[in-house]
């Protein structure tokens, strides 16, 4: 049975550097924690964005714990004003289920009438100005 909860939260409430994640609750939950982009529309495409990653990884045998640990390895290692996205690495282990992902929240994006550059400048400035907590 699904059980997914998704809620936004203040970008510094982020696990790691990054505007969307998500994970399995220990009560069985799989969480989609989206930051404050104060615009819902925004907010709606990260979050299609995980979901969409999230359920590509399952199908296909990719871990939760795998993408933790590549994700954190890699913000711990990004330089300073690198707003590059863990997913975007070819190296990354969920690179196919992230680049499927992209296309699908551009689709959203124009349907919802997005200005994807102005989308993508919101998403850089919150990476800037997020630490890992």
């Amino acid at each position: 049975m699904l059980n997914l909860k998704i809620q936004t939260v203040p970008d510094d409430q982020q696990r790691y550097n990054t505007v969307g994640d998500y994970y399995l609750n220990d009560k069985g939950e799989r969480i989609f924690v989206i930051s404050d982009m104060r615009d819902w529309r925004y907010e709606i495409l990260t979050a299609v964005h995980e979901l969409v990653e999230s359920a590509l990884c399952k199908h296909r045998g990719v871990t939760d714990e795998q993408i933790d640990a590549f994700d954190l390895e890699f913000s711990e290692k990004r330089a300073t004003g690198d707003v590059s996205e863990p997913g975007d690495s070819p190296e990354a282990p969920y690179y196919r289920e992230h680049q499927f992902s992209n296309k699908i929240e551009k689709m959203l994006a124009d349907e919802l009438k997005v200005d994807w550059e102005q989308y993508g400048k919101t998403v850089d400035t919150l990476m800037r100005n997020t630490e890992v907590i």
